[in-house]
Protein backbone atom coordinates (compact mmCIF):
# COMPACT_ATOMS: atom_id res chain seq x y z
CA UNK A 1 0.00 0.00 0.00
CA UNK A 2 1.26 3.45 -1.60
CA UNK A 3 1.95 5.77 1.83
CA UNK A 4 0.90 9.76 1.04
CA UNK A 5 4.22 11.89 1.73
CA UNK A 6 3.71 13.77 5.24
CA UNK A 7 3.61 18.00 5.67
CA UNK A 8 7.34 18.12 6.19
CA UNK A 9 7.76 15.77 2.72
CA UNK A 10 5.27 18.31 1.41
CA UNK A 11 7.02 21.14 2.66
CA UNK A 12 10.49 19.92 1.55
CA UNK A 13 9.19 18.85 -2.13
CA UNK A 14 7.74 23.00 -2.05
CA UNK A 15 10.88 24.45 -1.20
CA UNK A 16 13.06 22.25 -3.94
CA UNK A 17 10.34 23.55 -6.59
CA UNK A 18 11.39 27.25 -5.70
CA UNK A 19 14.97 26.73 -5.58
CA UNK A 20 14.73 25.07 -8.99
CA UNK A 21 12.72 28.02 -10.24
CA UNK A 22 14.92 30.32 -8.89
CA UNK A 23 17.51 28.95 -10.13
CA UNK A 24 15.85 28.90 -13.95
CA UNK A 25 14.86 32.86 -13.39
CA UNK A 26 18.57 33.61 -12.35
CA UNK A 27 20.21 31.81 -15.48
CA UNK A 28 17.61 33.28 -18.21
CA UNK A 29 18.32 37.11 -16.47
CA UNK A 30 21.89 36.08 -16.70
CA UNK A 31 21.48 35.29 -20.40
CA UNK A 32 19.29 38.09 -21.01
CA UNK A 33 21.46 40.48 -19.34
CA UNK A 34 24.40 38.65 -21.98
CA UNK A 35 22.29 39.13 -24.86
CA UNK A 36 21.71 42.74 -23.97
CA UNK A 37 25.33 43.58 -23.41
CA UNK A 38 26.45 41.45 -27.13
CA UNK A 39 23.16 43.48 -28.44
CA UNK A 40 24.69 46.88 -27.00
CA UNK A 41 28.21 45.89 -28.87
CA UNK A 42 27.37 45.08 -32.12
CA UNK A 43 24.94 48.56 -32.49
CA UNK A 44 28.21 50.21 -30.99
CA UNK A 45 30.14 48.86 -33.61
CA UNK A 46 27.78 49.08 -36.68
CA UNK A 47 27.64 52.67 -36.06
CA UNK A 48 31.68 52.98 -36.16
CA UNK A 49 31.33 51.01 -39.38
CA UNK A 50 28.65 53.02 -40.61
CA UNK A 51 30.92 56.20 -39.96
CA UNK A 52 33.74 54.29 -41.63
CA UNK A 53 31.59 53.73 -44.96
CA UNK A 54 29.39 56.47 -44.57
CA UNK A 55 30.11 56.93 -48.67
CA UNK A 56 29.69 53.56 -49.74
CA UNK A 57 26.72 53.01 -48.19
CA UNK A 58 25.50 56.35 -49.73
CA UNK A 59 26.93 55.59 -53.06
CA UNK A 60 27.10 51.81 -53.58
CA UNK A 61 23.56 49.54 -53.79
CA UNK A 62 25.02 46.61 -53.16
CA UNK A 63 27.14 47.62 -50.18
CA UNK A 64 24.25 49.61 -48.85
CA UNK A 65 21.97 46.02 -49.12
CA UNK A 66 24.13 44.03 -47.22
CA UNK A 67 24.64 46.96 -44.55
CA UNK A 68 20.67 47.08 -44.16
CA UNK A 69 21.01 43.16 -43.79
CA UNK A 70 23.87 44.00 -40.83
CA UNK A 71 21.05 46.00 -39.26
CA UNK A 72 18.39 43.54 -39.41
CA UNK A 73 20.67 41.34 -37.23
CA UNK A 74 21.00 43.67 -34.43
CA UNK A 75 17.32 44.81 -34.64
CA UNK A 76 18.54 48.27 -35.87
CA UNK A 77 15.97 49.99 -38.40
CA UNK A 78 17.71 52.83 -40.18
CA UNK A 79 14.95 53.32 -41.64
CA UNK A 80 12.26 53.76 -38.60
CA UNK A 81 12.41 57.71 -38.55
CA UNK A 82 14.49 60.68 -39.77
CA UNK A 83 15.53 61.80 -36.61
CA UNK A 84 17.77 60.52 -34.88
CA UNK A 85 21.81 59.11 -35.00
CA UNK A 86 21.27 57.51 -38.75
CA UNK A 87 19.34 60.31 -40.17
CA UNK A 88 22.03 62.66 -39.27
CA UNK A 89 25.14 60.73 -39.69
CA UNK A 90 23.59 58.54 -43.54
CA UNK A 91 20.61 60.49 -44.18
CA UNK A 92 19.53 57.34 -45.38
CA UNK A 93 15.69 57.82 -44.28
CA UNK A 94 15.67 61.11 -46.41
CA UNK A 95 16.97 58.83 -49.10
CA UNK A 96 14.22 56.28 -48.91
CA UNK A 97 11.52 58.81 -48.61
CA UNK A 98 12.23 60.60 -51.72
CA UNK A 99 12.65 57.27 -53.69
CA UNK A 100 9.28 56.70 -52.01
CA UNK A 101 7.44 59.92 -53.41
CA UNK A 102 8.99 59.03 -56.67
CA UNK A 103 7.67 55.57 -56.43
CA UNK A 104 4.13 56.93 -55.83
CA UNK A 105 4.49 59.21 -58.81
CA UNK A 106 5.73 56.79 -61.02
CA UNK A 107 2.92 54.33 -59.87
CA UNK A 108 0.19 56.99 -60.27
CA UNK A 109 1.46 58.48 -63.87
CA UNK A 110 1.41 54.35 -65.81
CA UNK A 111 -1.84 53.82 -63.36
CA UNK A 112 -4.41 54.52 -66.80
CA UNK A 113 -1.64 52.24 -68.69
CA UNK A 114 -1.19 49.39 -65.92
CA UNK A 115 -3.99 49.53 -63.86
CA UNK A 116 -1.95 50.00 -61.14
CA UNK A 117 0.43 47.00 -61.49
CA UNK A 118 3.78 47.52 -62.79
CA UNK A 119 6.89 45.27 -62.69
CA UNK A 120 9.61 45.59 -60.60
CA UNK A 121 12.13 45.59 -62.93
CA UNK A 122 10.76 48.54 -64.86
CA UNK A 123 9.54 50.88 -61.82
CA UNK A 124 13.15 50.38 -60.78
CA UNK A 125 14.33 51.42 -64.84
CA UNK A 126 12.12 54.27 -64.74
CA UNK A 127 13.42 55.46 -61.35
CA UNK A 128 16.74 55.38 -62.17
CA UNK A 129 16.43 57.49 -65.58
CA UNK A 130 14.38 60.27 -63.54
CA UNK A 131 17.04 60.42 -60.63
CA UNK A 132 20.01 60.60 -63.77
CA UNK A 133 21.04 63.51 -61.88
CA UNK A 134 21.37 62.21 -58.41
CA UNK A 135 24.57 60.97 -56.84
CA UNK A 136 23.06 57.44 -55.22
CA UNK A 137 22.71 54.68 -57.92
CA UNK A 138 19.18 52.64 -57.17
CA UNK A 139 19.11 48.86 -56.64
CA UNK A 140 15.85 46.60 -56.71
CA UNK A 141 16.13 46.24 -53.20
CA UNK A 142 16.22 50.12 -52.28
CA UNK A 143 12.80 49.86 -54.16
CA UNK A 144 11.32 46.99 -52.15
CA UNK A 145 12.61 49.05 -49.40
CA UNK A 146 11.21 51.88 -50.52
CA UNK A 147 7.98 50.94 -50.83
CA UNK A 148 7.71 48.77 -47.66
CA UNK A 149 7.45 52.06 -46.08
CA UNK A 150 4.50 53.08 -48.14
CA UNK A 151 2.39 50.51 -46.39
CA UNK A 152 1.58 53.70 -44.12
CA UNK A 153 -0.65 55.25 -47.06
CA UNK A 154 -3.41 52.48 -46.57
CA UNK A 155 -4.06 49.33 -49.07
CA UNK A 156 -2.39 49.28 -52.38
CA UNK A 157 1.54 49.96 -52.33
CA UNK A 158 2.63 46.55 -52.38
CA UNK A 159 5.31 44.09 -53.50
CA UNK A 160 3.22 40.24 -55.13
CA UNK A 161 5.22 37.75 -56.83
CA UNK A 162 3.69 36.07 -60.26
CA UNK A 163 5.68 33.05 -61.98
CA UNK A 164 9.11 34.67 -62.06
CA UNK A 165 8.30 38.09 -61.55
CA UNK A 166 7.41 40.67 -59.19
CA UNK A 167 5.01 43.50 -59.48
CA UNK A 168 4.43 46.64 -57.64
CA UNK A 169 0.58 47.04 -56.86
CA UNK A 170 -0.60 50.55 -56.06
CA UNK A 171 -4.74 50.04 -56.02
CA UNK A 172 -6.63 47.68 -53.61
CA UNK A 173 -7.11 44.88 -56.60
CA UNK A 174 -7.81 41.67 -55.39
CA UNK A 175 -6.30 38.94 -58.03
CA UNK A 176 -7.87 35.70 -57.65
CA UNK A 177 -5.94 32.42 -58.53
CA UNK A 178 -7.57 32.33 -62.12
CA UNK A 179 -6.29 35.65 -62.42
CA UNK A 180 -2.86 34.88 -61.45
CA UNK A 181 -2.38 32.32 -63.24
CA UNK A 182 -3.06 34.10 -66.72
CA UNK A 183 -0.79 36.78 -65.68
CA UNK A 184 1.73 34.15 -65.59
CA UNK A 185 1.07 32.27 -68.29
CA UNK A 186 1.32 35.99 -70.68
CA UNK A 187 4.56 36.68 -68.93
CA UNK A 188 6.14 34.53 -72.32
CA UNK A 189 5.26 36.74 -74.24
CA UNK A 190 2.82 39.76 -72.44
CA UNK A 191 -0.19 38.74 -74.12
CA UNK A 192 -2.52 35.85 -74.02
CA UNK A 193 -5.35 34.89 -76.30
CA UNK A 194 -8.47 32.72 -75.50
CA UNK A 195 -7.59 30.10 -77.22
CA UNK A 196 -4.56 29.87 -75.85
CA UNK A 197 -5.54 29.75 -72.29
CA UNK A 198 -7.88 27.14 -73.02
CA UNK A 199 -5.17 24.92 -74.46
CA UNK A 200 -2.49 25.91 -71.47
CA UNK A 201 -4.31 26.10 -68.40
CA UNK A 202 -7.12 23.17 -69.66
CA UNK A 203 -9.75 25.83 -68.76
CA UNK A 204 -13.30 26.02 -70.66
CA UNK A 205 -13.98 28.98 -73.09
CA UNK A 206 -16.02 30.57 -70.36
CA UNK A 207 -13.43 30.36 -67.80
CA UNK A 208 -11.04 32.22 -69.75
CA UNK A 209 -13.14 34.49 -71.06
CA UNK A 210 -14.77 35.55 -67.78
CA UNK A 211 -10.93 36.01 -66.05
CA UNK A 212 -9.73 37.73 -69.58
CA UNK A 213 -12.85 40.08 -69.20
CA UNK A 214 -12.64 40.72 -65.57
CA UNK A 215 -8.55 41.78 -65.80
CA UNK A 216 -9.33 43.86 -68.65
CA UNK A 217 -12.25 45.72 -66.50
CA UNK A 218 -10.02 46.11 -63.66
CA UNK A 219 -7.49 48.30 -65.97
CA UNK A 220 -4.82 45.50 -65.70
CA UNK A 221 -5.34 44.16 -69.67
CA UNK A 222 -5.17 46.06 -72.99
CA UNK A 223 -6.71 44.25 -76.03
CA UNK A 224 -5.46 43.93 -79.40
CA UNK A 225 -7.45 43.32 -82.07
CA UNK A 226 -5.62 44.34 -85.29
CA UNK A 227 -3.93 40.52 -86.66
CA UNK A 228 -4.78 38.90 -88.95
CA UNK A 229 -5.15 35.89 -87.68
CA UNK A 230 -8.42 37.60 -86.45
CA UNK A 231 -7.62 36.09 -82.91
CA UNK A 232 -7.89 38.95 -80.14
CA UNK A 233 -5.01 38.92 -77.78
CA UNK A 234 -5.13 40.61 -74.11
CA UNK A 235 -1.92 42.53 -73.81
CA UNK A 236 -0.76 42.87 -70.07
CA UNK A 237 1.75 46.13 -69.28
CA UNK A 238 2.80 44.74 -65.43
CA UNK A 239 4.71 42.03 -67.60
CA UNK A 240 5.73 43.84 -70.85
CA UNK A 241 6.99 47.19 -70.95
CA UNK A 242 4.53 49.58 -72.95
CA UNK A 243 6.79 49.78 -76.20
CA UNK A 244 6.15 46.31 -76.67
CA UNK A 245 2.56 46.23 -76.97
CA UNK A 246 3.38 49.84 -78.97
CA UNK A 247 5.66 47.71 -81.71
CA UNK A 248 3.12 44.73 -81.80
CA UNK A 249 0.27 47.06 -83.27
CA UNK A 250 2.45 48.21 -85.97
CA UNK A 251 3.46 44.54 -87.48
Amino acid sequence: MRRRPGIGGLQTAAAARDQYRLLGENVAKLRTDLMKEQLSTFRSQLEDFARKHKNDIKKNPAFRSQFHEMCAKVGVDPLASNKGFWAELLGIGDFYYELGVQIVDICLATRPINGGLINLEELCKMLSQRRKGAREAVSEDDCLRAISKLKVLGSGFEVITVGKRKLVRSVPTELKKDHNEILELSQAQGFVTVEEVERRLSWSTGRATDALETLLDEGLAMIDDGHRDGKRRYWFPCVSSVSSFVASETL
